[in-house]
């Protein structure tokens, strides 16, 4: 390697061969034993870089000169790219991506539950990979995130803005012009409520101080064309509120549910909040494979519709029915998946933690008329007990689906107890699915895994895993 030369106190490691990309979006490097990850560099740049964190193993820095492009890298699509949190793997092309999000998948797996990946299917991408999601959430804030045109340039700044937090740092705000993320109305939506509030004297939230008018602001889209607005106010007057309400109302009549919440917490959680309807109802409707589920403000529902019902079909095939299966659908949100596999089981006896979610997965079965589905509130390791397996029978089945932590281990115990004949594990983090897996292979053994693309740009990846009783 080239001698590192020093410009002042700052250090330039020089040509350096970006090898991997890590989860951050970050490029990989090594300098000697030094591991450098490289803000925005892509798997087979040459790059000077310069250091901008050194630890004892690791440092962390960004491109001083690009010397030779990767043939992966394109140009990133989005104004905001670099500053925002999201999408941050953009500056590399798409099938790159999902080789990377594969190769992640099976590391994974292979050091964490030394699963044999040779026979691991191929990632499937996402059919869309901009404007996919169903639901956005945005902040209000008085401080926003300056650039260095602003700095320069401060003479009669507007300091309000509505868009997404800066990483790392909760109280700045980056006022977004245009998201890729989500289809129209989307954007008119969000920068019409800007414009209303500033010309109309609406404070901006204060992160900080925890005072100002106008605080977050929901969108929700479905494949049916319908649309949900949440405002969320915190110290706002009544006049206020009706202002904006009326005249989201009147520019926007292909709002199906317009809504807001008054949250004076100190944090954004609405879920202990009262949600008012203010014109329309208070839920929009989705539609997948001739299933219809209702979506409130509140409601869970996977952010890509489309790749959902992918993820859907395959979590279906893996389970492989033959019609007279009793299933345990753990982690089952809304019942969406419980729902989707009704027709094709015996029974589905779903279980989630939220209260709210259940009451949703009850009233999406009796929208669709389905009668075998069964569902239960409450923690999983306190529910499912030896008394509720007798109760409701050993199942053929089990899909779990849990969030990003994975199971409990007082479950997988309960699921190497039940001895189902198959498990079907969905997750959105395959180092603590791989950690789940290491446990059940006590008596389960993997057949098959196929990692499904949920949310393109971003190192976030969903897989699917089958898992065969051992007998």
């Amino acid at each position: 390697m080239s001698r590192n030369r020093k410009a002042g106190t700052v250090t330039i490691l020089p040509n350096l061969s970006i090898i991997d990309i890590a989860e951050e979006g970050k490029g990989v490097a090594k300098a000697d034993e030094l591991v450098v990850f490289v803000d925005k560099a892509v798997p087979g740049d040459i790059v000077d870089v310069k250091i901008v964190k050194k630890k004892k193993n690791f440092a962390e820095a960004v491109i001083e000169t690009l010397h030779t492009a990767s043939d992966m890298r394109t140009d990133p699509f989005c104004e905001h790219f670099g500053t925002c949190g999201g999408c941050k793997w953009q500056h590399m092309q798409y099938d790159a991506q999902l080789h990377f999000k594969q190769k992640n998948v099976e590391a994974a797996l292979q050091r964490l539950a030394k699963v044999d990946t040779s026979s691991m299917e191929p990632i499937l991408g996402s059919a869309e990979n901009k404007y996919y999601r169903n639901k956005l959430e945005y902040t209000f804030s008085n401080k926003r995130w300056l650039n260095a045109q602003d700095m320069t340039d401060r003479e009669d700044l507007e300091m309000n803005a509505l868009g997404f937090h800066v990483p790392l740092r909760f109280d700045k705000i980056l006022d977004i012009q245009h998201c890729y993320l989500q289809a129209e109305p989307s954007n008119k939506l969000r920068n019409e409520v800007r414009a209303y509030a500033l010309k109309n004297e609406l404070s901006f939230y204060d992160l900080r101080n925890h005072e100002g008018s106008l605080r977050n602001l929901i969108i929700r889209t479905s494949s049916t064309g319908e649309v949900m607005v949440v405002v969320v106010f915190a110290y706002a007057e009544p006049a206020q509120v009706n202002g904006l309400m009326e005249h989201l109302k009147v520019s926007f009549p292909e709002i199906t549910s317009l809504l807001y919440i008054l949250n004076q917490k100190k944090n954004d959680t609405i879920f202990d909040q009262d949600v008012i309807t203010y014109a329309g109802r208070d839920y929009i409707f989705e539609e997948m494979n001739g299933l219809k589920f209702k979506i409130g403000a509140k409601s869970f529902y996977q952010t890509n519709s489309l790749q959902a019902h992918e993820l859907y079909k395959i979590t279906k095939e893996f389970a492989g029915f033959k019609g007279d299966e009793l299933v345990y659908d753990l982690y089952t949100g809304a019942g969406t998946i419980a729902n989707f596999i009704a027709g094709s089981v015996k029974q589905v006896i779903g279980v989630e933690y939220v209260p709210t979610a259940i009451e949703d997965a009850k009233f999406n079965s009796e929208l669709n008329g389905i009668e075998n589905t069964v569902f239960y509130a409450g923690d999983m390791k306190d529910i499912l007990t030896t008394d509720f397996i007798a109760a409701h029978g050993k199942p053929d089945v089990v899909i779990t689906d849990p969030p990003r932590a994975g199971m409990h281990t007082d479950v997988v115990e309960r699921l190497l107890e039940m001895e189902a004949e198959k498990i079907v594990y969905v997750s959105c983090n395959a180092a603590t699915q791989a950690r789940d897996l290491a446990l059940l292979k006590e008596k389960y053994e993997v057949s098959r895994i196929k990692p499904v693309d949920m949310f393109p740009h971003t190192q976030h990846v969903e897989n699917v895993v089958l898992l065969n009783l051992i007998k």
